[in-house]
Formats: structure tokens, C-alpha cells, sequence
């Protein structure tokens, strides 16, 4: 028995005109709203309430070591020493449709467009609200855990890496990539269901690069189908059963199942280089199971959202015991790891390699670098040596055979470009070991590191230990590739920030922290180095929020583009209004709903709503135009089993107007469509 809570809340910030996280491709900017991003939060606490846990699992890209510094501090504020560094695990899912901006380090501006606060402010407000709803929601009750496989859902987009790794460690899997998803089920103690966290490790890529509207990907459209489900009349977003989808060691793992084919010729191009025959690396894409990027993100997310389920229904061993949680911050450019009794090696300082531009079959960079190199490149070379100045000799040595791009450890105008603290943690619920790793571990890097602390467990008489990978947690140092992996220098391997012996740092670390759980010693473990706050206001290339104009004889608000009088399911509804920028809105209310699709009541004659900006269904486009003027498009996907009748679509805005020289307001409207009638076909 333990105490139990669960929580969510909004974190989705700015819609528009911010660049999305993940793909770092600048041109892939925000221009309206699919789904919105939530923070799941639960916590749990032993019933004398002595000691406690939390993961939050949010809708984003991925923490930062900004994100999770201020999230404490607030935590601090509020709740004094209750949730502190070592008990609270924070975790991105990894959408790449998320907006950035949220990063201290300077390499992750350069795709961001600095630091943007409104940003920040929404992920770090989203995220504390969530853990507050958690806490004010404390009741008794009992945790389950399940696991099963998921099939048809990801491939290992560097096979030719993995291959690298020995054979008969190999021969120990019956796939290059973990199938498995792991489920902690939480029941109040009266039967009331409270929610789920499950871990199943793929990388949230179904919505490629060229999308521009914000949602929460393949695992998000798993948690709104399961709270959907538990949370029966309520609209998106709200209702009280939580569903966490949360990420494990995705490095290696793409939903993009159908495989890489070049777009050109459309034949396969599953080679060591990831390269087309035509047109090199930047025609190589993997291609999802849908007929489009939104059908291919249904259809993983319904794969995925359908076995936790099954998993959540069957699931019935409890899980009992102490709770205990360790976490050190450790400066991973700078540690010495023993592999055997005669032979240390050390990690490095920080640096990319080349196929880091090559970028992935899941998003390829942009200017035609290819994966697995090994060689550096005359010209690009001078042109950083110029820019960034060269790597010098110690740090090329150390990262051999990588070619390095960046030497981002060396760089720190007008701040260091990557992290040296690295915060490792994990947290215990009796049998359950959740390890918070900082990045991505490929398929092979994760099973060493559970593998690792599991027998870690076992040799100090805890045995019989659930080991899960919390993957993106805490602060984001890209990925983590085996030694093997490392060799053959594909993009996970170039991304291995720390160099070729990143892995077995971390799995050093790691066993000292479980040994230290096993052992109960968590108060030896020193502290380690804290990590830097760089004193940033607001640096950003966002263009300034200046007043919106309606065109000649229109107002905000106003249809520019009617929907049409009827319509049967499975078409789609489209309105066009006169529009402002929603940046306007995100600055005014913290969940600002951008749009309604309302039935009409005949017997009350009322509106009522049935979809909101959250769902599934719709989608709200938003098109700057010229000298502060705009258009919004709202689209209504007729589900099927849509019950008939009249609706209508209401557009909720906010619009900036000058009232002086120096003094700017932001003033609500609306608008709303013609009504229209769902019919039978």
C-alpha cells in the first residue's frame, strides 16, 4: 500500500512562429495546433509519508538542464524539502513537434532561435501544475506491474551499427530492437482507477520535418486514446484518470516501419550510408505504415495504445516495498572508468562528429552530409576552423574515430555550447528500479545499462528487481552508442557527445547509484559538481510581436471562407477566418483554447461543445500574411460515429492593438461559422 498521485496540465506554449524541437531543422516552425502537449505527473509515498517519488512524463522534445533547475526551485518555493533533486524524475517523451527554446547550452539556439520564454514559462508552469494536482490528490492505494510486447511498431534505423556489437551478445536477442512495454498501473484503494505510466522505447517521428502544427506524436495520440477512453464525456485534456507514454532507449528505434526508400525513385535505401543513388543522403526517408504522416502516427499510436491497455486490464502483480531514490550530478567530459583491473580509459569533452549533420533516415540534415563518416571534410572543416575554431589535438585523440563537426566542449561564446554536468538518478519503488538516463541510449547501450544494474541489485541482496529506462530526463546530451557502435560513427554514434567510452561511464555511475539504493548508503553519495546557471534574459531571433490588421471592411473574427451546408463523416469541415497571432494568445492565458466544434441542442435550444483545440480531430492552421495580417483555418476530420445533427466551429482569439507609442493591449474576439448539418450517407 502506498499514497498515490496523479496529475496533468497543459505545457503546450506558443503555437506559432517558434521553431519545433527535435528534427533541428530552422525551417520547420510552429503555424498552428494538432493536439496539445500535456506534463503527467504521478507520485508516490510510502504510507508513513517519509519518503516519497515523482515522475512527470511531458510532451516535449526533451528536459533541459533550464527546465529542470527552475521546475526545482519552484518546487522549492512551494513545498520546502518535500521534492528535491533525488526524488523527482523528470522525462520527455520526445515529440519533434513541440515548440524549442527552452535550453542554457548555446549549440541548442542555434535551431531554436535563442532563448524563448514563453517557451520556457509554459513547459515549467505545465510541468509544477501538474505535480501540484498530483500532490493536492494523495489517496491510499496499490501499484501493478505488467509487460508484453508490442509488435509492428518500430525498426532500428542503424542496423548496420547494431551489427557492429559482438555476435554473442546478439544471439541473446530475438530482435535489434526492445519490443518489450513495461506498465505501473495505479489503483485507488476503494477500485477508483488512477492512471498508468507505461515505458516502450520508439522515437515519437511518425509527424516528419515538414509538419508545422504542434502535437504530441505517436505516444501522445496513445495517452489521449486511453484517457479518451477512462475519462468517458469529458474533452480532451480534462478528466481525472492520467495515461503516461513514456520514452525508454529510443536512440536506435524508428516507428517508421515501412523502412528508408529515396523519394525520388522510391527504392530502398537501407545502406551503411543511408545514401540514394540520385540525390545522396537528402532523398533517403523512412516512410511510416500510413498513407500520410497524420494516418502513420494513428496508426502506431492505436498499436501502442491497444497493448497498454491489454497490459492494463491483465495486469495483477503487486508491487510492494520501501521507496528510495539517488541521484549525483557528475561531470561526465571528465571520468575515469575501470573497464578491467589493469585498464582505465576516460570520457571526453564534448563534441559532434560529422554524420550529426547527416541527420537520420527519420529526418535527414541539411546539406547532404552522410551518415557513417569517418573522414572529415576539407571544406567544412575550414569553414569551422574559421567560424568555430578548430578541435584541438587532445580532444580530436579522444574521440577517435569520430570526425568532429563541432568541438562543442571548446566553444563557450557566449556560454558553453553543450553540458559537462550531467545529472544521473534513479528512483526505487519496491521492486521497480526506474534509471533516469540523460539522452538517448541506443537498443544495445539500454540493455547493457539495465542488465548492469540489475546484477548490481542481485550481488547486494536485493534481488528480483523490474530495471526500466526512463529515457530524455533531466538534461539532454544527445545519444549514448556502444563502443562497437561508435566505430562505424552513424548518426547515434557522431551524437555520442562524450565520446567512445560514454556508455561505460554511465554504467559505472549507474551501479554506484543502485548500489548505494541496495545497500542503503544513498547519504554517502557525494553531491558532485552543481551545474551552471547562465544569467540569460530572453535572447531570441523570434520576429517582435507587433500589432495585428484586419483586412479593409472585415473585423477579427470574421469568416472569410464558409463551410458548407452539409457534410457526412469521414469528410472534413473547413472554415477560414480573419486571424491574429496565437502568440498573442499564449501570452494572455496559460491554456488558452483556440477553437470549439458545438452541436446544437433542439430541445434547449443550446450549443453544446464536442471537440476542443485538443482533439484529435482538429486541426487549426495559422498563415502570417503581410503588415499584421492574417488568416485562420480550422478543420474538423468528421469522425466516424459522429452523432448527426447541426454544429457549428467557433474560433477563440487575441489581437494586439496600439493604443500609444509606447503602450500595446492584446483584446479578445471571436468567430463563428455558419452552422452546417451532419448527415447519413
Amino acid at each position: 500500500n502506498y499514497l498515490l498521485g496523479v496529475g496533468r496540465a497543459d505545457c503546450t506554449g506558443p503555437v506559432a512562429e517558434v521553431p519545433l524541437m527535435g528534427y533541428a531543422n530552422s525551417d520547420q516552425v510552429g503555424g498552428g495546433l494538432l493536439t496539445r502537449l500535456y506534463s503527467r505527473a504521478f507520485i508516490v509515498a510510502d504510507l508513513e509519508d517519509s519518503k516519497r517519488v515523482v515522475f512527470v512524463s511531458a510532451d516535449i522534445g526533451m528536459m533541459s538542464q533550464k527546465l529542470r533547475l527552475e521546475v526545482l526551485k519552484k518546487l522549492k518555493s512551494k513545498y520546502g524539502d518535500l521534492y528535491r533533486q533525488d526524488n523527482v524524475i523528470l522525462s520527455g517523451t520526445h515529440t519533434h513537434s513541440g515548440p524549442a527554446g527552452y535550453f542554457q547550452y548555446t549549440l541548442f539556439w542555434i535551431t531554436s532561435k535563442g532563448l524563448i520564454k514563453p517557451s520556457l514559462n509554459a513547459i515549467v508552469d505545465g510541468i509544477v501544475k501538474s505535480i501540484d494536482i498530483a500532490h493536492q490528490n494523495m489517496k491510499k492505494g496499490n501499484l501493478f506491474i505488467n509487460r508484453g510486447t508490442v509488435e509492428n511498431s518500430q525498426i532500428n534505423r542503424s542496423p548496420f551499427s547494431y551489427l557492429e556489437n559482438p555476435a554473442s551478445e546478439r544471439s541473446r536477442y530475438s530482435s535489434n530492437t526492445d519490443k518489450e512495454m513495461v506498465m505501473l498501473k495505479m489503483v485507488g484503494e476503494n477500485g477508483q482507477e488512477l492512471g498508468f505510466i507505461s515505458w516502450f522505447a520508439v522515437h515519437p517521428v511518425s509527424m516528419n520535418n515538414t509538419n508545422h502544427l504542434v502535437n504530441s506524436d505517436n505516444v501522445g495520440y496513445a495517452s489521449y486514446l486511453f484517457e479518451q477512453e477512462k475519462n468517458k464525456g469529458m474533452l480532451p485534456g480534462e478528466g481525472s484518470f492520467v495515461a503516461a507514454f513514456a520514452s525508454s532507449n529510443l536512440g536506435d528505434v524508428s516507428p517508421n516501419i515501412k523502412g528508408p526508400f529515396c523519394i525520388n525513385t522510391g527504392e530502398s535505401c537501407n545502406n551503411p550510408q543511408s545514401t540514394c543513388p540520385v540525390g545522396g543522403a537528402k532523398m533517403c526517408m523512412a516512410m511510416g505504415p500510413g498513407y500520410d504522416m497524420f494516418d502513420s502516427t494513428r496508426i502506431i499510436g492505436q498499436n501502442i495504445y491497444l497493448k497498454a491497455k491489454e497490459l492494463y486490464e491483465e495486469a495483477s502483480q503487486e508491487v510492494t516495498g520501501p521507496l528510495s531514490s539517488a541521484h549525483q550530478w557528475v561531470n561526465m567530459s571528465d571520468v575515469s572508468v575501470e573497464l578491467n583491473a589493469t585498464h582505465t580509459v576516460k570520457t571526453c569533452k564534448p563534441a559532434l562528429g560529422y554524420s550529426f549533420a547527416a541527420g537520420t533516415i527519420d529526418g535527414v540534415g541539411a546539406f547532404n552530409f552522410t551518415q557513417g563518416s569517418v573522414e572529415g571534410d576539407p571544406f567544412w572543416d575550414g569553414i569551422r576552423d574559421q567560424l568555430l575554431g578548430e578541435p584541438s589535438n587532445e580532444t580530436k585523440a579522444c574521440h577517435k574515430p569520430k570526425p568532429i563537426l563541432f568541438s562543442t566542449g571548446e566553444m563557450t561564446w557566449p556560454h558553453p555550447w553543450h553540458p559537462d554536468i550531467v545529472d544521473v538518478q534513479i528512483a526505487t519503488v519496491g521492486s521497480l528500479a526506474i534509471v533516469a538516463v540523460p539522452g538517448e541510449f541506443t537498443t544495445m547501450s539500454g540493455r547493457r545499462l539495465r542488465e548492469a544494474v540489475k546484477r548490481e541489485f542481485d550481488s547486494h541482496a536485493a534481488p528480483g528487481m523490474d530495471v526500466v529506462i526512463a529515457g530524455l530526463c533531466n538534461v539532454y546530451t544527445h545519444y549514448i552508442a556502444t563502443y562497437e557502435e561508435y566505430q562505424t560513427q552513424r548518426y547515434e554514434a557522431a551524437s555520442t557527445i562524450y565520446g567512445p567510452h560514454t556508455l561505460s561511464a554511465y554504467i559505472q555511475l549507474y551501479r554506484g547509484l543502485a548500489r548505494a539504493i541496495a545497500t542503503n548508503t544513498v547519504q554517502d553519495l557525494p553531491r558532485g559538481p552543481e551545474p551552471p546557471v547562465f544569467n540569460i534574459s530572453s535572447i531570441t531571433l523570434l520576429p517582435p510581436l507587433t500589432v495585428d490588421r484586419a483586412p479593409a471592411n472585415k473585423t477579427f473574427g470574421d469568416v472569410l471562407q464558409e463551410v458548407r451546408q452539409q457534410y457526412q463523416a469521414n469528410e472534413v469541415v473547413e472554415v477560414t477566418f480573419v486571424g491574429a497571432n496565437p502568440r498573442t494568445s499564449a501570452e494572455n492565458a496559460t491554456a488558452h483554447n483556440f477553437l470549439t466544434v458545438e452541436r446544437h441542442n433542439t430541445t434547449s435550444d443550446s450549443w453544446h461543445v464536442v471537440q476542443n483545440d485538443a482533439s484529435w480531430d482538429t486541426r487549426f492552421y495559422w498563415t502570417k500574411g503581410q503588415i499584421g495580417r492574417s488568416k485562420v483555418t480550422i478543420e474538423w476530420h468528421i469522425p466516424h460515429g459522429t452523432e448527426l445533427g447541426v454544429y457549428r466551429i467557433r474560433y477563440f482569439g487575441h489581437y494586439r492593438k496600439r493604443l500609444s507609442l509606447t503602450h500595446t493591449v492584446s483584446i479578445p474576439f471571436e468567430g463563428t461559422s455558419s452552422t452546417f448539418e451532419i448527415i447519413a450517407p
